[in-house]
C-alpha cells in the first residue's frame, strides 16, 4: 500500500511547480505506476518507453477528443492534429510530412535559422524579458520560414499561437474562459490558412506540399499543430537551459565554447519542456507489474522517467557529456516528435548565439505558470554587463 497521497497534477504549490522532480522522485522510489481518480501515472523510464512504443496504447479516448462539444473549429483542428492521430490516417499523414522534416531539409535551413536568431537578438537592452525577447519569437519564426507565412504576419501567427493554447487542458482546467479565447483563435488561424491552402498550387514550402495530399482542415489543422507544437516546447527549452546554466559557471563556459548534440540533449532531458503525456489503452495489458485495463487513462510522466536512476546515473546533475541513456523528452514509438531534428537544430544554433549575445548575466526574476503539461516559465528577467 502506498505511504503517499493520491498523485494528481492539480492545486501543485509554486515551488513545486517550479521544480517538481523531487515530487516525482518520492513517487518514484515507491512504485513504477501509481493509480489514482482512474488514471495511470507512469514514472519509470522502463515504464514509459513501453508505453509511447506500444500501440496497444493510443491517443484516441472514445470520447470525442480532447476538446468540448461547442468548440467546433477548435475541435475538427484538434481531432485532425497528428499527434491525435493513430494508424492509418495517422501513417498517411505522417509520410506526407516526413519530407519536409528529414535532415537534409532541415541542413538547408541552417543558415535561415541563423539569421532569424541573430536578428532577435541584435541590440540586446542591459535588462530585459528573455521568454518575450528571444524564447518565444524564435521558434515560431522558424517555423513560419518553414511554412511559407510572409514575414508581416509573423507577429499575428505567434499571438494567435499562444491565445490558442489557452484551449489545452491543464490551463482550460483553471480558466473558465480558456476554450472560448482558444476558439476564437482557431478561428483566426483557419481562415488564414484556408486563404493559404487555396493560394498554393507550387512551391517549395510545407504547405505546397500538401496541397493535393490532404484536404483543406487537414492541412490547416497540420499548420497550426506545427506551430503550436515547435512554439511552446522549445520556447520552454530555451527558458529552462538559461536557467539552469545561471547556477552552473562550469557547465556556461563550456557551452560558450560551443553546443554539442550532447550538450542538447543533455537539457533536454534534465529539465523536461513537457512534463506529461496522456495515451489510453486499447485493450488489456500488464506494465512494470500493473494491469491496466481496457479504456484506461495513462499519463506517462515524461520529466520523471528523464531523471529515473535505474536510467540515468546521477539523474539530478548536469552532465553536458552524458553518454548513453536515452530521454523520452520527444517520445518514442510512432509519435515520436516529427520536428526533433528541427529542434535540435534551433538549440544547437540559437543557444549559442543567445550565450554569446547575453555575455555576463544574472537572472533577476522567473514567473512560472500553472501549467504540469507544457512545462516553463512565461517570464525570464535578465539583467547583462554590456
Amino acid at each position: 500500500m502506498s505511504t503517499l497521497p493520491p498523485f494528481d497534477l492539480r492545486d501543485w504549490a509554486d515551488a513545486d511547480v517550479r521544480n517538481p522532480y523531487p515530487v516525482f522522485a518520492r513517487y518514484l522510489a515507491e512504485s513504477p505506476i501509481h493509480v489514482a481518480d482512474a488514471t495511470y501515472y507512469v514514472f519509470s523510464h522502463a515504464a514509459a518507453s513501453t508505453v509511447l512504443s506500444s500501440q496497444v496504447f493510443g491517443r484516441r479516448s472514445g470520447g470525442g477528443g480532447p476538446i468540448p462539444a461547442g468548440h467546433s473549429i477548435l475541435r475538427t483542428m484538434v481531432n485532425n492534429w497528428l499527434v491525435f492521430l493513430d494508424p492509418p490516417r495517422h501513417t498517411e499523414l505522417r509520410s506526407v510530412l516526413n519530407r519536409e522534416f528529414s535532415p537534409s531539409v532541415v541542413t538547408n535551413l541552417r543558415d535561415r535559422i541563423t539569421a532569424i536568431a541573430r536578428d532577435l537578438l541584435a541590440d540586446l537592452p542591459a535588462e530585459f524579458d528573455l521568454v518575450e525577447r528571444f524564447s518565444a519569437p524564435f521558434p515560431i519564426l522558424v517555423i513560419s520560414e518553414l511554412l511559407g507565412v510572409p514575414r508581416e504576419k509573423w507577429d499575428w501567427l505567434r499571438s494567435q499561437a499562444v491565445a490558442l493554447q489557452e484551449g489545452s487542458s491543464s490551463r482550460a482546467a483553471r480558466n473558465p474562459d480558456a476554450h472560448k479565447i482558444a476558439e476564437a483563435a482557431a478561428r483566426e488561424l483557419h481562415d488564414y490558412f484556408s486563404v493559404l491552402a487555396a493560394e498554393r498550387r507550387s512551391g517549395d514550402d510545407l504547405i505546397s506540399l500538401m496541397v493535393g495530399a490532404l484536404d483543406t482542415d487537414e492541412i490547416v489543422a497540420t499548420c497550426v499543430h506545427l506551430m503550436t507544437a515547435g512554439h511552446e516546447t522549445t520556447t520552454n527549452v530555451f527558458s529552462k537551459a538559461v536557467l539552469t546554466l545561471s547556477t552552473r559557471p562550469e557547465a556556461l563556459k563550456a557551452l560558450r565554447e560551443g553546443v554539442t548534440a550532447a550538450a542538447v540533449e543533455e537539457l533536454v532531458r534534465f529539465d523536461s519542456p513537457v512534463q506529461a503525456i496522456s495515451r489510453w489503452a486499447y485493450e488489456d495489458v500488464t506494465v512494470a507489474g500493473t494491469m491496466i485495463p481496457k479504456g484506461s487513462k495513462v499519463m506517462v510522466m515524461l520529466g520523471a522517467a528523464n531523471r529515473d536512476p535505474a536510467k540515468f546515473d546521477a539523474p539530478t546533475e548536469l552532465d553536458l557529456n552524458r553518454d548513453g541513456g536515452r530521454s523520452v523528452s520527444f517520445g518514442l514509438g510512432i509519435h515520436y516528435c516529427l520536428g526533433a531534428t528541427l529542434a535540435r537544430v534551433e538549440l544547437e544554433i540559437g543557444l549559442g548565439l543567445l550565450l554569446e549575445s547575453l555575455g555576463e548575466f544574472v537572472v533577476d526574476g522567473v514567473e512560472y505558470p500553472y501549467d504540469m503539461v507544457f512545462h516553463g516559465p512565461h517570464k525570464v528577467l535578465v539583467s547583462r554587463s554590456r
